[in-house]
């Protein structure tokens, strides 16, 4: 049998296999609400056989969505939405995740396929919060330094968010402390100039996700996995890199997380990325190997011999496959197909199934 296709289980919940749908943002809420749009999107994709599957970055407050059609959890009428999705993906057998995330600075622009700038009050835009009065780029606004009050706000919204991602329904839960967002900004030097307890060296630039994961671990049921994406690299000197990473997981795992979700890069426009295929397994890899903690492997993992050979070579417990996943929902079935492996079909779909494939 392919690695690929192995159970794990992380805490009480057991995935059917090693591949993930990552966190994908679909830029089509209504007052943070999930549609007709979000339920056919992650519908099809969770009859599609993947292990698991990450509802977009959902914001912890208004204030914190990256745009105005990000999914939200900052009010208990946002639930019955992504509620809707959670059943459905469990009743496929796939396992149903959020990510909760906050924007900082990188808040208030166009939907994903608009310019990228801050929006004017006009066009409905809002203004932005950050560890330190630095724009992301050319065509944001200068965000506000958030003071010891509003950094107890942004840790209340998680747990707030978190206790409603439970009453969703949703199996795991993600921390969003990547791609230049706000716990992000928090971590990097470049965009981090507090000389406060939350600026300056390691320690008090990881404060703040600590004290996220805790309280959103102290929140979240002890039987239900903690993951938490990281961008292991800023791609640029000075920045947050491989190293802190890992002395960040070594820090995180006692505190609960079971699972880090290895991305890199979104801090600063000017970062240049080396992208090519599987560029990123080497960060997922340090991080399984150097802290102790299962590592999920993202960027560029498009065929199933690649992805199969990342799990067998102890690389990454996980697959995360975006870009192939929006082009392909049903990957992971043609993937079992082509590694060999009985991967049951939708009992819907099976007159189209290979001759003796299982039924879900």
């Amino acid at each position: 049998m392919s690695h690929l296709f192995e159970t794990i289980k992380l805490r009480d919940i057991t995935l059917n296999n090693r591949i993930g749908i990552p966190p994908m943002c679909q830029y089509s809420a209504v007052d943070g609400r999930a549609g007709d749009w979000h339920l056919v999107h992650y519908g099809s994709r969770a009859v599609g056989g993947a292990g698991l599957m990450i509802v977009e970055a959902t914001a912890v407050s208004a204030e914190g969505r990256i745009s105005p059609g990000d999914l939200g959890l900052w009010e208990d009428g946002q639930i019955d939405g992504l509620a809707r999705i959670v059943k459905l993906a469990e009743g496929q057998g796939c396992v149903p995740a959020v990510q909760l995330g906050h924007a900082g600075r990188k808040a208030s622009v166009g939907l994903g396929w608009e310019a990228q700038r801050t929006l004017t009050a006009a066009e409905g835009g809002w203004p932005t919060l950050a560890p330190s009065p630095l724009p992301f780029g050319e065509g944001y606004d200068e965000p506000r330094q958030l003071d010891a009050a509003g950094i107890r706000a942004v840790v209340d919204a998680f747990v707030a968010a978190t206790r409603r991602a439970r009453a969703a329904g949703f199996h795991m839960l993600e921390i969003h402390a990547a791609h230049g967002y706000l716990l992000h900004q928090f971590l990097s030097p470049l965009s981090n100039r507090r000389t406060d307890d939350y600026g300056g060296n390691f320690e008090n630039r990881s404060r703040l996700v600590r004290e996220v994961v805790s309280a959103v671990r102290a929140e979240w049921p002890d039987k239900l996995p903690l993951i938490i994406r990281l961008s292991a690299t800023d791609w640029v000197d000075g920045g947050w890199d491989a190293e802190q990473t890992v002395e960040l997981c070594r820090q995180l795992k006692p505190l609960g997380v079971d699972l880090v979700d290895v991305s890199t890069g979104g801090l600063v426009p000017w970062a240049k990325i080396p992208v090519e295929p599987g560029f990123q397994v080497g960060f997922a890899a340090r991080v399984r190997r150097e802290a102790g903690i299962p590592s999920a492997a993202v960027g560029l993992i498009t065929r199933p011999e690649q992805a199969s050979a990342i799990v067998a070579e102890g690389q990454a417990d996980i697959v995360l496959l975006g870009r192939e996943i929006l082009r392909n929902p049903y990957w992971p079935l043609q993937a079992a197909q082509a590694l060999g492996h009985p991967s049951p079909w939708p009992k819907q779909y099976l007159r189209a199934a290979p001759s003796g494939t299982p039924a879900r």
